[in-house]
């Protein structure tokens, strides 16, 4: 497949644009330099390469993952020094996905306690609710 590229330069909303990420995140990932800076126009315009594009879509992707700031400056970090190794990579992501498993063990711990709280409910107009008696039992 060809390399897409644009001599020209995109400006921060077609990044946006390209993305879904929002003009202000885009600053936001400049500002604590996950993003590295573009040149500027002689108006002050940001121009992005075709290599800001790429990355600001592994770091929207990561995001979409769940993987934080700092594990993505981290593997960012692998790679802008050619240091990257797939066994690190992997021992990451098996970390996180650690991580996503006890999140959802958690959520569904939560959702049955959920579940049996509305089920004590008469959904009526009474002055006594179980949910509310449940929330202030110590």
């Amino acid at each position: 497949m060809a390399k897409i590229t644009n001599t020209r330069g995109y400006p921060i909303g077609a990044m946006s644009a390209r993305t879904g990420v929002n003009i202000e995140t885009i600053r936001y990932y400049e500002r604590i330099e996950l993003m590295p800076k573009p040149d500027r126009t002689a108006g002050g315009n940001r121009q992005y390469t075709h290599e800001h594009l790429k990355r600001l879509t592994f770091i929207k992707r990561s995001r979409e993952l769940g993987l934080s700031i700092d594990e993505i400056r981290a593997m960012l970090k692998m790679v802008d020094q050619d240091g990257v190794s797939c066994g690190e990579v992997h021992a990451m992501t098996m970390e996180h996905l650690g991580s996503v498993k006890d999140k959802i063990r958690h959520l569904k711990k939560l959702e049955r306690a959920l579940t049996s709280m509305a089920a004590e409910c008469a959904k009526g107009d009474v002055p006594d609710c179980p949910i509310i008696e449940t929330l202030f039992n110590a």
